[in-house]
């Protein structure tokens, strides 16, 4: 089993289980609505005493507003 780290947006450092590593996408709940992350590369650590095999995700979108201040911008 491999891992995604993921990168940027509210979820940044966060790192979730991979299991289809053929996945491009990982579309997260987030609060009431869902963020969208996107593989950036191919896989690192793939030897076997290198540690978990890992893909990099990088923030794409939210579909709800993820920190809006007062005039409606995120932060």
């Amino acid at each position: 089993m491999a891992i995604a780290r993921l990168t940027g947006g509210p979820l940044d450092g966060q790192v979730l289980p991979l299991d289809d590593d053929t996945q491009d996408t990982m579309i997260v709940g987030y609060g009431e609505g869902q963020l969208v992350y996107r593989r950036d590369g191919g896989f690192t650590h793939t030897g076997e005493d290198d540690g978990p095999t890992e893909a990099t995700f990088r923030f794409v979108e939210g579909t709800e507003d993820i920190n809006p201040n007062e005039d409606g911008r995120l932060e």
